[in-house]
């Protein structure tokens, strides 16, 4: 029993995020438009390769964690509700800024160097490892026989949703090349969507975790 609930949430709230424009959406439609759609790719496949460096970090260590003590569990829970709750309010007050550099005007790079500096990109981000710690917990019960293995398939199930939306990315960019950008005011509206979603998220699942 891996005690894992409310996968209706999580993948959408999975898809929301991947759906907001940052550091990793820019990096692949630089590449995508500057060297085409196999640099895309590349680039996609090892920002989300990079993400199983977090998963597989926090999963032993929450394992190692909730065989230790299930109030400590708890608490890590409500710290992350804390920071989801953060995370969320950060977005609304976030002001969404147009690309200012064009995406043709990167140097040409090996397909090997673009799939390291994406690995790099996550594997090296503390904010990535903040949030799978906040964020996938709260979907694992306390009373699981399997803590790690429950927080390896929701983040597999994360990191398929997010590749799926960067191959699209770096399909529609080589496609489009640099006549497509990502507007202001979709950025304005997908960061408002994103941030109340976390702060809803954040307080439903801190007075969940005290039941």
């Amino acid at each position: 029993m891996l005690g894992i609930h409310s996968w209706e949430l999580f993948i959408i709230s999975g898809l929301l995020l991947n759906l907001m424009p940052g550091p990793d959406t820019l990096f692949i439609m630089t590449k995508s438009a500057s060297q085409g759609w196999k640099a895309g790719v590349v680039a996609s496949l090892g920002i989300c390769t990079g993400v199983y460096i977090h998963i597989f970090t926090a999963a032993f260590g929450l394992s190692a964690l909730l065989a230790t003590s299930a109030t400590a569990f708890t608490v890590v829970k409500l710290v992350g509700a804390a920071y989801l709750i953060y995370l969320g309010w950060s977005t609304l007050k976030q002001k969404a800024q147009s690309n200012v550099s064009p995406l043709t005007q990167a140097s040409h790079q090996p397909l090997m160097t673009i799939f390291r500096q994406g690995f790099l990109t996550n594997a090296l981000n503390p904010k990535v490892a903040l949030f799978f710690l906040a964020f996938v917990p709260q979907f694992i019960s306390a009373d699981s026989t399997n803590t790690m293995l429950a927080f390896i398939v929701l983040g597999t199930v994360f990191d398929i949703n997010s590749l799926l939306w960067c191959l699209l990315v770096a399909f529609s960019t080589a496609f489009a090349s640099q006549k497509l950008q990502t507007s202001t005011q979709v950025k304005q509206w997908l960061n408002k969507v994103v941030g109340v979603l976390f702060i809803g998220l954040g307080v439903r699942l801190a007075i969940s975790a005290q039941h």
